[in-house]
């Protein structure tokens, strides 16, 4: 018998703290111990948890299975948990009573399961446990810490994307010359080095995998011309003229695409988020996070010259 074949799919890792609120259960454990939250999560079993940041991003992300042409699903999530399998039972139990297709699932007691990203496939990992991702993220693998609160998400199909672009999609070598040479500097290196593609940062292959589900979509609307495109990927960024036209080049030079870009120079990005709503936003800065994370579902990735003062 032939094995599950992860090699075509979008395959997303997902921490259980990513996906639901678990912040009672967490509150638990810090104050009582892990025997007293092992007693806490079987007296809860039958309590679906509550929906956590990552929550609308990942029903919306499994429902673009239905565009499958051959039956094969185009997404796959699995959670990755610190939980052992005993209370790790909640967890799978709430995903049963959400209707989340996820029937995946890593247990390792007190650990992060990171290190199996390569293995499964996995193209991108959210957890709220900001220490693995920063190491998931020195491994080489794409990876964010979840902020702020979930989505709220009215009745609807569609998936709205959003990304920085550098230190995000893109590396962080022309952010390295913005923070040690200043803003003029920047958009004179960029203007000279126009034509000289960025090299591809954490978070490219995932948007890679989001352009192949569009491809789908493309298929579709140009065979019937109702057809209302369901995923949506904008990249909301601080740069603005001159240098966007480097992003705009790196992106063709890849071979990736995003539906809208704003190129907003030094604009509060909260002001266009609360407008675009996206399911989720990935920034590599905090600042261009905290004023919208009451609202917008946020992923941090730590990665790059804006974090390395933080790094331990």
């Amino acid at each position: 018998m032939a094995g599950y074949d992860l090699e075509k799919m979008l395959v997303v890792g997902v921490a259980s703290s990513a996906l639901f609120d678990l912040s009672a259960a967490d509150a638990v454990f810090k104050k009582e111990g892990e025997a007293r939250y092992r007693e806490y999560q079987e007296d809860h079993i039958a309590d679906p948890l509550e929906p956590g940041v990552a929550f609308a991003f990942i029903q919306r992300l499994l429902s673009l299975n239905d565009l499958s042409e051959d039956g094969h699903p185009l997404v796959e999530v699995i959670v990755l948990s610190r939980n052992d399998p005993e209370t790790g039972l909640r967890v799978m139990r709430s995903i049963a009573h959400h209707g989340l297709e996820i029937s995946r699932a890593i247990f390792m007691q007190g650990r992060s399961p990171y290190a199996y990203m390569g293995a499964l496939n996995m193209s991108l990992f959210l957890s709220q446990n900001e220490r693995d991702v920063r190491i998931a993220l020195e491994m080489g693998f794409a990876s964010g810490q979840v902020l702020g609160s979930p989505a709220a998400d009215s009745n609807g199909f569609d998936l709205r994307i959003a990304f920085d672009f550098d230190g995000v999609l893109a590396d962080d070598s022309s952010e390295r010359v913005m923070q040690s040479d200043g803003l003029p500097a920047f958009h004179a290196h960029e203007t000279e080095h126009l034509e000289e593609p960025l090299p591809e940062g954490k978070l490219s292959e995932f948007l890679r995998g989001v352009n192949r589900i569009q491809d789908i979509e493309e298929r579709r609307a140009t065979a019937d011309a109702t057809y209302n495109r369901r995923v949506h990927v904008a990249i909301v960024t601080a740069r603005n003229a001159p240098s966007h036209e480097r992003v705009v080049r790196t992106l063709q030079s890849w071979g990736v695409r995003v539906n809208d870009a704003f190129f907003l120079g030094g604009i509060e990005k909260a002001k266009v988020l609360r407008v675009l709503k996206p399911h989720i936003f990935f920034d590599d800065q905090l600042k261009h996070l905290e004023g919208a994370a009451d609202e917008i579902p946020s992923v941090h990735v730590p990665f790059g010259a804006v974090n390395e003062t933080k790094e331990s």
